[in-house]
């Protein structure tokens, strides 16, 4: 372990020009496993098929103060239910405008059970057709 933390394997898995598996830092492997649970889909998952959010289907929900209620209970219990022992979510904002849904979710890093560390931000928007 060094100074700056642990280091991570990165994903998605590759091998960098020494022949080496590329590795990740703390922040950029709890930003990586935040979008893999918002941008998962229930049931994609061969051995974890409740693993991911659902997000996607949001996107084609009418725009309203339902849609936004409805998607900050479903991130911020996805994050509590995967990640609740890497992160603690802090807020989760939403807007809804026009076609497109902007999901804001603001997180804290967890370090040997403890709040520690600057809270990070992770912004997805997504629209009808295309992913969250």
């Amino acid at each position: 372990m060094s100074r700056r933390g642990p280091a991570h394997l990165g994903f998605p898995l590759r091998v960098d020009r020494r022949g080496r598996v590329t590795r990740a830092d703390e922040e950029t492997y709890l930003r990586g496993l935040v979008e893999a649970v918002l941008f998962t889909r229930p049931g994609e998952r061969v051995n974890r098929p409740d693993f991911g959010s659902g997000v996607h289907a949001l996107v084609f929900a009418p725009a309203g103060d339902e849609l936004v209620g409805a998607t900050q209970a479903l991130v911020h219990g996805c994050l509590q239910q995967w990640l609740g022992d890497l992160v603690r979510v802090e807020d989760v904002r939403v807007r809804a405008e026009e076609a497109t849904l902007h999901v804001d979710v603001v997180y804290r890093p967890l370090s040997a059970g403890t709040g520690t560390g600057a809270s990070r931000l992770v912004t997805v928007s997504g629209a009808p057709g295309g992913a969250p």
